[in-house]
């Protein structure tokens, strides 16, 4: 039996449709699974909907249509549509359910609704699930979607089968199914009216408030493009993580659905439990500066006592700052940790390096992220090569990041980044430019 549809009202007078699903634990908000909205056509798409019911089955769960999309109110008036973007709507909602705590899964240009939530009532939401999530800047930095989002304005049957068949296939059924679904979500006059706030709209200042604990999907083979977006999520939300699968949406994917299911029942005492993402990782690599000196110095014995001493030392702070060590990867081979936020990454470094002061063995630290390939609790790849020599370039007690971690964390890691230039590097085929990090204390 399908759900049965329900209405609340806006603090603004727009009409919201929802239906629920399930009961007892925290309930649990989506907004639409896919970048279109209709939760009536949902229920006939048995994929999605044997999903809804697994998630059900430990939780009450929640969906609606957002304002202009499927069976929410369609006729807006111009300062209705301010909002399109924005946490009225979701807000309505969970106001009209009096519910006191809610986990959040967000998807797609709707998704940002989530976010917006999270961002204005920190207070309310526990854990939140972004996958796909667009915004403003991801237009202008692939500008393929903007012209297919353009034609929307002189050919609104061309403009959804070409978006729909975009991003499923050019010559499968799919595609079709797709391209209709999006007509009978939305009108063209508001998709048409609605562009000008989706092309403005931008996720960075929100970020900063939210304190739900993330976990940030990314699919590796996304058409458009994606993970910058992705990046900026995981690395600008305190402790958020990122998870990247291999294909399809993520309610389709196993590996995105068993992701998020045990993202949602983890224990909620003490940190989360890391995830090596499969693809992007944030990547620090250390090792002890003037190792073979310091041998010389001390002697075997008691550098070796020092460098057990550290080894449990640095465990403990990659633990603590949310990333994961890669085993065998310890002291003798340089450390290397993975860490789903550049900011995570940073902070741990300046607590290794302060258990480097104190066993007087002081460390040279390197931080690139990348992609990278897992294997076991093993990563590879270019982008691991030049975390390590990065580190190399480091003086001892000194952290260097490369131009992509500075450009993830420069807003998010309360630090300041000295340009060191561009570095030649063994084994890596173009110049890195490199920057060194230095306390804002």
């Amino acid at each position: 039996m399908d759900p049965q549809i329900q209405y609340c009202t806006t603090s603004d007078g727009v009409s919201i449709a929802f239906w629920t699903m399930g009961e007892g634990g925290t309930p649990l908000i989506l907004t639409p699974p896919t970048t279109n909205s209709h939760i009536a056509l949902e229920c006939q798409y048995p994929p999605l909907m044997a999903w809804f019911e697994q998630l059900a089955r430990k939780r009450m769960i929640v969906r609606f249509d957002p304002r202009g999309w499927g069976l929410s109110q369609r006729e807006l008036s111009d300062e209705q549509l301010k909002f399109a973007l924005s946490a009225v709507d979701v807000g309505a909602v969970v106001d009209h359910l009096s519910l006191e705590r809610v986990n959040l899964i967000g998807n797609g240009v709707p998704g940002v609704l989530a976010v917006c939530l999270a961002a204005e009532r920190p207070e309310f939401v526990d854990r939140m699930a972004l996958a796909a999530l667009g915004h403003g800047p991801d237009f202008e930095r692939y500008p393929q979607l903007k012209a297919v989002l353009e034609i929307a304005r002189v050919d609104w049957r061309l403009y959804t089968e070409t978006w729909a068949r975009m991003f499923t296939g050019w010559s499968n059924e799919r595609g079709r199914v797709g391209a209709d679904w999006i007509r009978r979500s939305v009108s063209q006059d508001f998709f048409v009216r609605a562009l000008p706030y989706f092309y403005a709209f931008d996720l960075a200042p929100y970020l900063p408030k939210v304190r739900a604990r993330t976990l940030v999907l990314n699919e590796a083979t996304r058409r458009g493009g994606g993970i910058e977006t992705a990046r900026m999520l995981a690395s600008t939300i305190k402790g958020a993580r990122l998870f990247q699968f291999p294909r399809g949406g993520y309610f389709e994917s196993a590996e995105a659905r068993t992701a998020i299911e045990s993202f949602l029942d983890e224990a909620t005492e003490g940190a989360l439990a890391p995830i090596i993402p499969s693809g992007t990782a944030i990547i620090l690599f250390a090792d002890i500066a003037n190792s073979t000196a310091l041998t010389e110095r001390l002697g075997d014995a008691a550098f070796r006592e020092k460098a057990r001493e550290l080894d449990e030392a640095l465990r403990r702070a990659i633990r603590s700052n949310g990333g994961t060590a890669i085993d065998g990867k310890l002291l003798g081979d340089g450390v290397l940790a993975t860490f789903g936020a550049a900011r995570e990454a940073i902070a741990c470094a300046a607590a290794i390096h302060d258990a480097g002061g104190e066993t007087g063995l002081p460390l040279h630290v390197g931080i690139h992220a990348g992609d990278v390939i897992r294997e076991a609790n093993n990563v590879y790849g270019g982008a691991v090569n030049i975390a390590s020599r990065v580190a190399g370039e480091a003086a001892a007690g000194e952290t260097l990041v490369s131009a992509t971690v500075r450009e993830l964390a420069r807003t998010s890691a309360g630090v300041s980044f000295e340009d060191r230039g561009e570095r030649e590097l063994k084994g890596v085929g173009e110049p890195v430019r490199v920057f060194a990090v230095r306390s804002e204390n």
